[in-house]
């Protein structure tokens, strides 16, 4: 698919590449590319291989820049990424893919913006805020399920929520590293080392650059607040071991008298004068109990129990 970026993308059947046309924007899959790259006469030599993309960068070229993008599933982080390269200079860029992505973030653009000046850079820039569209409201689901979390723990609603905070930290960290690559590229964009952008449009790759940094900056923040969660939940679970290892002294505590004196009146030693008395047994269990209550009282006003 092949488009002139004037006012709006306007689909075309075969493109000029005459001087002084609109700049382009094509579509094509990886087969496409290799049978007509020569007509784009960008310098270069790309046989892609679409699956050995593993990240989101820009490299440039003495006549071109080229680079490759693998963009995380939104709804699926740890999905295999969605990869697909580019080729651009001061005539249009050409998107190679076979996964249908890129179209369907033209069509959006298509659909959804008219430009009163338009140009490569504002083309690239809708590009490139397409990609990171929704991440504000994804981020502030991520934000919302923590605190609920948070909060479970410290109401003793959540039991172990280890396997959610550790899904959302690989989430938080895969869309990190993948902010860190945008942030690279838009970079590289900006550098505009072989001038193929108007240099008063360079600011709309900064604008990219400044809105990818405050959704990285988001996403540390959300990871360091999980982490802060699993240590939140680390620390309930020693106050209750705490607690517990508590009650069990307690209990000790109270039942050591009491094991002393079975031990002692159970030796059964022949001249012990208390195995004689008939009140023996009585006045056995009320110094027991005695001695409970008196525990009891003492740990309750030392506010152990």
């Amino acid at each position: 698919m092949f488009y002139y970026i004037r006012n709006t993308l306007e689909e075309t059947g075969k493109l000029d590449f005459s001087r002084g046309n609109a700049p382009f924007a094509a579509v094509l899959t990886s087969a496409e590319w290799l049978e007509s790259k020569d007509q784009f006469d960008m310098g270069i030599e790309m046989d892609m291989d679409l699956s050995l993309i593993h990240s989101t960068k820009a490299e440039v070229n003495y006549d071109s820049l080229t680079g490759t993008f693998s963009i995380p599933d939104r709804k699926h982080l740890s999905a295999p990424t969605t990869k697909f390269a580019f080729a651009l200079d001061e005539k249009g860029i050409v998107f190679i893919d076979d996964s249908g992505f890129v179209q369907k973030m033209i069509s959006n653009i298509t659909a959804s913006k008219r430009w009163t000046m338009p140009s490569l850079e504002r083309f690239l820039y809708d590009f490139l805020e397409q990609i990171v569209a929704q991440d504000q409201s994804l981020l502030e689901q991520y934000d919302k399920e923590l605190d609920e979390i948070e909060s479970g723990i410290l109401e003793g609603e959540v039991t172990n929520p280890s396997h959610r905070v550790s899904r959302l930290r690989s989430d938080l960290r895969d869309l990190r590293i993948h902010y860190e690559q945008l942030l690279d590229l838009g970079q590289e964009l900006e550098e505009n080392e072989n001038n193929f952008f108007q240099k008063e449009n360079i600011r709309y790759f900064h604008l990219f650059t400044q809105r990818v940094t405050r959704l990285h900056d988001l996403t540390n923040s959300l990871r360091e607040f999980s982490i802060q969660i699993r240590d939140l939940y680390q620390s309930q679970l020693d106050v209750k071991q705490n607690r517990i290892m508590t009650l069990l002294t307690i209990i000790s505590s109270i039942f050591m008298p009491l094991t002393l004196i079975a031990g002692w009146y159970g030796m059964n030693f022949k001249y012990m004068p208390e195995l004689e008395y008939k009140a023996a047994y009585p006045v056995t269990i009320v110094v027991s109990v005695i001695i409970v209550i008196v525990s009891l009282v003492f740990f309750k006003k030392k506010k152990w129990l």
